[in-house]
């Protein structure tokens, strides 16, 4: 496997609305991979395509991290179809580097999505599980973790914002 550059904040492709996984190809299966290898590397907990500067609606969750027992897992065209709940918690994310803020998400959520198999699968997911599903879903759907923060919140972060969007902008 590979790892894949991860394109930051500034980047125009983050900002986009991911276009659906309409056949689950070896290449498919080789990006699930790459981009497992490619939030490890980084010490992520969920990557989205799109992060990788790929628009397709997939990301991977490192489930690991949340049950031992468990192994990452890809998923494909996910939706939330129900939510329940509200809580606060600490996001980051590897797309804005040393930027945390707090983000009130549901706490509980019924969703569906394709495996890399290309079953259809429904669960109802909650607390750390669930808001990584909500954090990267957002993603396919060209929306940051800091679009969520309180406008307070983030005009604290304005000056490190500014900072990594200069940064990118030089590459």
């Amino acid at each position: 496997m590979a790892v894949l550059p991860i394109i930051k904040l500034g980047h125009p492709g983050l900002r986009k609305v991911a276009n659906p996984v309409e056949e689950i190809t070896p290449e498919i299966r080789e990006l699930a991979g790459n981009m497992i290898d490619t939030m490890r590397v980084n010490d992520g907990i969920g990557l989205a395509a799109p992060q990788v500067n790929i628009l397709k609606r997939m990301f991977v969750i490192d489930l690991e991290l949340i049950e031992e027992e468990l192994a990452p897992q890809a998923y494909l065209n996910p939706e939330i179809l129900e939510i329940e709940g509200q809580e606060k918690m600490e996001e980051g994310c590897l797309s804005i580097p040393d930027v945390r803020g707090d983000v009130v998400r549901p706490f509980q959520i019924r969703v569906r999505y394709q495996d890399l198999d290309g079953q259809t699968r429904e669960e109802v997911m909650d607390d750390l599980l669930a808001r990584v599903f909500q954090h990267e879903l957002d993603h396919l759907n060209g929306v940051l973790f800091i679009d969520k923060l309180p406008v307070i919140q983030r005009k604290l972060l304005e000056p490190r914002l500014k900072q990594i969007r200069e940064a990118f902008s030089l590459l």
